[in-house]
């Protein structure tokens, strides 16, 4: 099967630190070249992915992220150049639209953010002209009005990350600087369990760097170390050397793909059941599910109880690239066969 991957233009594909949507595609291309299918990207041109690209914009727009004209420019090339594949899997907020307004159809769309707001309404009537694909059961129920497709959950290649054994002793957070990721909750657990602290953090819009001086940095020192935006190797060492991934989201996340990230290299998670968390997370196998700060606390006592093999067994049963491969070819070969 010939199929066209396309990607935002904001971030090149792999992302070179954070970028959750181009991780995806990354995997996404990787595993279904792997089995044995016709695959190329359009991205941008420093993109280095490993299978065939098209592009027109050189760079990244990392820059201009949301703006519409941008997006829809990219789209809009995306879908001559890819004219000639069975399908087209968009992973743009704005390429739908334009292949709506085309007449082009075998095109699928994932909607990698919440399903609420004015994405919700997009996300409706994108659901009435084409398949929609929902990352997680939680996002999708919170938008019955969308109709969704397919459920699928993302998947990484467990081969590519480091089998670590938490020697490094500390706690991770990793994400981004905001208040719903929980930097400062993480801080504040972190001290009272008396457990060292690394944050890793994507810190380069005009709020996280406000979140991090007002709410972050005055709590640094000791225990508590700020690490910077870590790049892919660098994230692996984090992950791998950790005792935990602190994920205390204090929002409905659609898929936290750090978790499964962690899982992989064998760190259990510690998360607030919210959003996607209780479909990613076994609470008492692979982490604590926990519904407040309290039990949070608590289970940073309880996670050395955990077994290591079972986080990595976990994701080479649920969260495999070669799973999310499978599942998406099923939808593909649906789509190619409706065209």
């Amino acid at each position: 099967m010939k199929v066209g991957l396309l990607a935002p233009p904001w971030i090149p594909v792999p992302p070179p630190s954070y970028g959750g949507i181009e991780t995806v595609v990354d995997c996404l291309a990787r595993g279904l070249t792997k089995a044995g299918h016709d695959v190329v990207v359009f991205t941008v041109g420093e993109s280095e992915v490993p299978v065939p690209t098209r592009s027109v914009r050189d760079r990244a727009a990392g820059d201009r992220i949301g703006f519409g004209e941008v997006e829809l420019s990219h789209a809009a090339w995306a879908y001559d150049c890819l004219a000639d594949r069975d399908v087209v899997h968009d992973h743009t907020q704005i390429g739908p639209l334009w292949a709506v307004a085309a007449g082009r159809d075998r095109v699928v769309t994932t909607c990698h953010g919440p399903l609420a707001g004015d994405l919700r309404h997009v996300y409706g009537f994108y659901g009435s002209r084409l398949p929609v694909v929902a990352i997680s059961h939680d996002q999708a129920a919170r938008a019955p009005d969308v109709r969704v497709h397919s459920v699928i959950h993302h998947g990484v290649d467990p081969e590519r990350f480091p089998s670590g054994r938490g020697d490094g002793g500390y706690l991770l957070f990793l994400g981004r600087m905001t208040p719903d990721k929980g930097a400062r909750e993480a801080i504040e657990i972190a001290r009272t369990c008396h457990r060292p602290l690394k944050i890793a953090a994507k810190m380069r819009e005009a709020t996280e760097f406000a979140y991090f001086h007002d709410e972050v940095e005055p709590l640094l020192g000791g225990d508590v170390e700020y690490v910077g935006e870590a790049d892919v190797d660098d994230k692996l060492r984090l992950l791998a050397d950790a005792s935990a991934l602190l994920n205390p989201i204090r929002w409905a996340e659609p898929f936290g793909l750090v978790m499964i990230e962690a899982l992989a290299c064998g760190t259990p998670v510690l998360t607030y059941a919210t959003g996607s968390a209780p479909e990613i997370v076994e609470h008492g196998v692979t982490g604590f599910v926990c519904a407040d700060h309290a039990e949070l606390v608590a289970a940073v006592d309880r996670v050395d109880r955990l077994r290591r093999e079972d986080c990595r067994a976990a994701v080479s049963e649920y969260f495999s690239t070669e799973r999310m491969v499978a599942d998406h070819i099923r939808l593909y070969e649906t789509v190619r066969g409706e065209g």
